[in-house]
């Protein structure tokens, strides 16, 4: 007897962004918003150590790179993309040290365009609101409003 697969095909998945986090040029967390439960919850605390955590290895990372490739040293990156078995965790570092950590299914395509939507979002919502200091905490409801409609479309 041939027994059929119910497990669905890659295809047939949907396709998800779980969480957005922001962190400063000092390594400190400035923004976090799950958009799916699918991620085990961690504490703020845990937050906090994840984004001191991974802004040093993002600062180690981007010195690592073999000098033999002739990159210059304003040109290096550090860890762009991290990947699992259950997501991808994908990096953008803005000009003044800002980085937008998205953690997303790990099939979830065009990440690129998703991740400048969001750094679009922030530059009109953040950036460009008077009461913002920078640095600091991301309280802005037009930008969780926007980012929330946004990713409800993805």
């Amino acid at each position: 007897m041939n027994s059929v697969s119910t497990s669905p095909s890659l295809l047939e998945i949907t396709m998800v962004v779980f969480s957005l986090i922001i962190i400063n040029k000092a390594g400190g967390l400035v923004y976090n918003r799950d958009f799916k439960n699918a991620l085990n919850k961690v504490s703020v605390n845990d937050l906090l150590v994840l984004a001191g955590t991974f802004h040093g290895v993002h600062a180690i990372t981007k010195s690592l790179t073999p000098s033999i490739l002739g990159v210059p040293s304003g040109e290096r990156t550090g860890i762009e993309v991290l990947e699992s078995s259950t997501f991808r965790l994908n990096c953008f570092q803005t000009f003044t040290g800002t980085k937008f950590l998205l953690f997303t299914e790990p099939h979830q395509p065009n990440v690129d365009t998703i991740m400048r939507k969001v750094y679009e979002l922030y530059a009109d919502y953040v950036t460009k609101n008077p009461f913002y200091q920078l640095e600091m905490p991301i309280r802005c409801e037009a930008f969780d409003r926007q980012l929330l409609i946004y990713m409800r479309a993805k």
